[in-house]
């Protein structure tokens, strides 16, 4: 297999951050120190104009590119690289006040005023043609510049428009999805519930509290809508840069687990993937959850393209947007970023390089604080990362291999959280995606998080949590990876509906995935908060929560039995062996004992391989990237006091001093090693 690249022609992983020196053109004393502490940093990359179009285009058709042109060529005098980015996540006040139209009208039909960032209709041809002119211009400009590395298109794109303008293009969408038969729509929708029927396309409007919100086949389709036009104006804003430098690639920042866009789509639209990464860290409960669920987010958008990712934000200390803003306790910085590198990311970046003096974002983290020097325990920690990155010029473009994965499916979530069923407001599709995560990552397992639509011949094991809806084609995916020799997981309340939130006849899980699967669900019971089953499986008894669904096993071998309530004695864990394969229906939600007896097995079962063979102790982990069958091993220690585990006779050498290591080696509390195998 051979090298991944990301960064055409640059073998390093980058590290850097968002950098606004137009907040600072009036002191050019501020941009020298950057540029020096830039370097101090062991920073190779800036990311500049995010939200600088006021400053580039001050007046309609008046543009001034002095103040970049001066950053680009500074950047590159000191050796550093430059992701320019596109300003349309912010619009200037002037355009808001000439093209009122550019500015959103939300679910209350009540157009916005000015303010905020990305508070824009994709739809609006004005501001389509407005971002096509001044990215052309941007790449005219520097697309021989040698600073210039990849473009960077606006910024963690979100939110919806319901204008006319966007209301007539769903109409659009909905005939062109539908074929222009509305008694199809109709027919999908449900639409004789509560005498809904539609008789003219007009009539058809995006969901809001005044209007329509029961529709599940509208909600539905509204999203997939909201993804699709929010992928057009994604394209419009590509166009320019593809046709004047087709050779630099293109990404733009998603976030943790958005439900506003499904990511899954709008990632093939650009070369690589880059994400913004949060964690709420140093909670009471300690660390563990906030890396589990970190992680996961890493392996989806590395898992997006099958490719290495970029980390594009993080904080070097902490954010100002969480209810609580902890800053990150000594070590944690480095060992987070590593992570992003050990779950595949070539890079680790920050927002922000300097603290805004003023404005919604002055106490978001930096690297640089308002004091201005870099005396600071955040500088010092980032230094030393630095310092650390660019001992990983072997690591950059490895690859990430995983014979698991788990499904996430944007369309599943949407549909699951609209259903009035089960806990009314909270469906844990999220948690259940946790808790059959956590067990791999207890176990030093990499994992690909892909969605219902991905191609499953890769994997040994699949396990798809809640897959609620199953979309045309997906049984017959399961059905061919499982009669080929896969393992296939899935749980309680899959297999209910189609792509349009239409249950399906017949009895569930739906069409082929009863045969699979070999069992029948009858009823599904939701526990009160208070209240708790239990199911006995291999002799030892689990906690059952929240959701207990009523099976009846047919072709399938009973593994487990619930203890107690009216379906005492019925099936809670069965096998089935289909074709060549297997599949697990696990028909209750545990408390996370359950999964992680039934997955280290299952692992073990499998020969899936694992990062160390070793047992890890509690909050350790380990992680594996690859090239050519070099092997680098990250290992972290997500506790504040240290921790040992063996490696055995395995030697490695530590890549960041080039000793060697086998035997017993110990972590430090937020302590990380990565190791090279010999």
């Amino acid at each position: 297999m051979g090298k991944c690249t990301t960064i055409t022609n640059y073998p390093h992983i980058l590290h850097g951050a968002d950098y606004n020196p137009d907040q600072w053109m009036e002191h050019p004393e501020i941009i020298e120190e950057d540029m020096r502490m830039m370097k101090l940093a062991g920073c190779n990359v800036m990311s500049i104009g995010i939200f600088a179009w006021a400053t580039l285009e001050p007046e309609e058709g008046r543009y001034d590119f002095s103040f970049l042109d001066f950053i680009m060529d500074k950047l590159n005098e000191n050796g550093i690289k430059a992701i320019l980015a596109t300003p349309s996540g912010a619009r200037p006040a002037w355009m808001a006040k000439k093209y009122p139209e550019v500015l959103r009208v939300n679910e209350m039909r009540q157009r916005n005023l000015f303010g905020a960032r990305h508070n824009h209709c994709y739809t609006s041809p004005v501001y389509q043609q407005k971002t096509a002119e001044i990215n052309r211009r941007l790449a005219e400009r520097y697309k021989n510049h040698p600073a210039l590395l990849m473009w960077h298109i606006s910024n963690e794109y979100g939110g919806e428009c319901h204008c006319p303008l966007c209301q007539a293009a769903f109409r659009e969408w909905l005939k062109e999805k539908y074929h222009n038969d509305l008694d199809e729509l109709n027919y999908q929708w449900w639409t004789k519930f509560w005498s809904h029927t539609y008789t003219d396309w007009e009539q058809i409007e995006s969901p809001s509290p005044i209007g329509e919100m029961k529709l599940h086949g509208l909600t539905l389709d509204w999203k997939r809508f909201v993804t699709y036009q929010t992928g057009k104006f994604i394209e419009n804003e590509i166009a320019p840069l593809r046709e004047i430098t087709p050779d630099v690639p293109v990404t733009t920042n998603f976030m943790r687990f958005f439900d506003g866009l499904d990511y899954f789509k709008l990632c093939k639209l650009i070369d690589v993937v880059s994400w913004d990464s949060y964690p709420e860290w140093h909670r009471s409960e300690g660390c563990v959850e906030a890396a589990q669920t970190t992680a996961i987010m890493h392996d989806m958008h590395r898992s997006m393209k099958g490719q290495p990712f970029m980390l594009m934000e993080s904080t070097p200390s902490l954010p100002n947007w969480h209810e609580i803003n902890k800053l990150k306790r000594p070590g944690m910085h480095i060992l987070s970023s590593i992570q992003a590198v050990a779950h595949g990311s070539d890079t680790v970046q920050y927002f922000q390089w300097r603290k805004s003096r003023g404005s919604s974002e002055k106490f978001h983290g930096a690297v640089v604080d308002h004091c201005g020097h870099e005396n600071t325990r955040v500088f010092r920690e980032v230094a030393q990362l630095g310092e650390i990155l660019g001992k990983l010029d072997e690591v950059a473009g490895t690859f990430t291999p995983a014979e698991a994965a788990i499904i996430f499916d944007w369309e599943n979530w949407w549909a699951l959280d609209s259903a009035e069923c089960l806990e009314l407001h909270n469906k844990r599709y999220i948690e259940a995606i946790h808790r059959h995560y956590a067990p791999f990552w207890e176990m030093s397992v990499n994992v690909d998080v892909i969605d219902s639509e991905t191609n499953f011949s890769k994997y040994k094991l699949i396990i798809a949590p809640m897959l609620y809806m199953a979309k045309p084609g997906v049984e017959e995916k399961i059905e061919r990876f499982v009669a080929g020799g896969g393992t296939f997981v899935s749980t309680y309340f899959s297999g209910v509906v189609n792509e349009n939130d239409l249950c399906y006849l017949g009895g569930t899980p739906c069409g082929k995935l009863k045969e699979v699967f070999g069992i029948w669900a009858e009823e599904i019971d939701t526990l009160y908060p208070e209240e708790n089953n239990s199911v006995t499986f291999n002799g030892k008894e689990y906690t059952a929560e929240h959701f207990c669904e009523l099976i009846h096993a047919n072709e399938a071998e009973t593994l487990g039995k619930y203890d107690s309530d009216f379906y005492k004695g019925m099936s809670a864990v069965t096998k089935n062996t289909y074709g060549k394969g297997a599949a697990y229906y696990i028909a209750f939600c545990d408390d996370g004992a359950f999964t992680k007896d039934f997955y280290s097995r299952l692992i073990k079962d499998l020969k899936i391989g694992r990062a160390l063979e070793a047992d890890l102790p509690y909050g350790v982990t380990a992680h594996v990237r690859e090239e050519n069958g070099q092997r680098f091993v990250f290992v972290g220690n997500y506790n504040d006091e240290p921790a040992e585990l063996e490696l055995g006779d395995t030697k490695y050498f530590d890549v960041t001093n080039g000793n060697e290591i086998f035997g017993m080696v110990q972590l430090d509390g937020y302590g990380v090693k990565i190791l090279k195998a010999e």
